[in-house]
């Protein structure tokens, strides 16, 4: 009789372990949801950009005052005092632009351009994303030193790949960049930059993946994605090629 107690006793146990074990799942899916939700849902003119048809003609009159820090084809500069824009997905595109606009993540340099009263409403955005996210990329992109990209191999697919795809390709629908093909000093820039706290509209997961990375790991995961190349079609033939909308 004893025994039979303390198997019931058990088995009561195991499913309450399973029951906690099972709550602590879906309080954690509730977590991930709510910090998605604070991450992309507090921006009332993303959401409006996102529902508009654009017009590919007027993203281009407006994207000639972004040429000249972006340069014709949208491809920044090797450096990474400008990133390559070209290609970015469209909803990423908006994004960033809505986020600056709310003050959701700070960009000085680019500040003057993007305001309402400068580039336009949320038309304006809508427009300006369509057309630079059909530009080629360009095909040879700024890189690292090479020397340690078996260990940025490794922190990419621990840390990287669930969201930013296995080569880099991110996800339009949620709205992670495309990071393939990207300057590898740009990208450190803005991976320091999240890393300390300093880029306010940085994915709260990866706030949390990134925040024991020495600065040994953060070179040797960027200089990893800046060698991961986007699709074929997705590139320019060479990196002679000129924007003919400029010609």
């Amino acid at each position: 009789m004893a025994a039979l107690f303390y198997r019931h006793f058990e088995v009561l146990m195991e499913k309450k372990g399973l029951m906690v074990k099972g709550l602590a799942f879906i309080w954690g899916l509730a977590a991930a949801g709510a910090a998605w939700a604070e991450w992309n849902g507090l921006n009332a003119e993303q959401e409006l950009a996102l529902k508009l048809k654009p017009d590919y003609n007027r993203g281009l009159e407006l994207y000639r005052i972004c040429a000249k820090c972006h340069n014709k084809q949208g491809w920044g500069r090797r450096d990474g005092s400008y990133p390559q824009i070209s290609g970015q997905h469209f909803n990423v595109l908006v994004k960033q632009l809505a986020d600056m606009r709310a003050n959701n993540r700070e960009n000085p340099s680019m500040q003057h351009f993007i305001m309402p009263e400068a580039l336009g409403d949320a038309q304006a955005l809508t427009d300006l994303s369509a057309y630079i996210s059909q530009l080629p990329m360009t095909p040879a992109n700024g890189k690292g030193s090479g020397k340690d990209l078996e260990l940025g191999q490794e922190l990419y697919m621990d840390k990287c790949i669930g969201c930013h795809g296995d080569n880099g390709e991110g996800d339009n629908e949620k709205f992670y960049p495309r990071i393939q093909g990207q300057h590898y000093r740009y990208m450190l820039r803005q991976f320091n930059w999240i890393k300390a706290g300093e880029r306010l509209n940085a994915h709260p997961d990866m706030v949390i993946r990134i925040e024991h990375f020495s600065m040994r790991d953060a070179k040797a995961v960027v200089d990893y994605i800046s060698r991961l190349k986007p699709p074929k079609e997705l590139v320019a033939p060479s990196r002679k090629w000129r924007n003919p909308d400029f010609d």
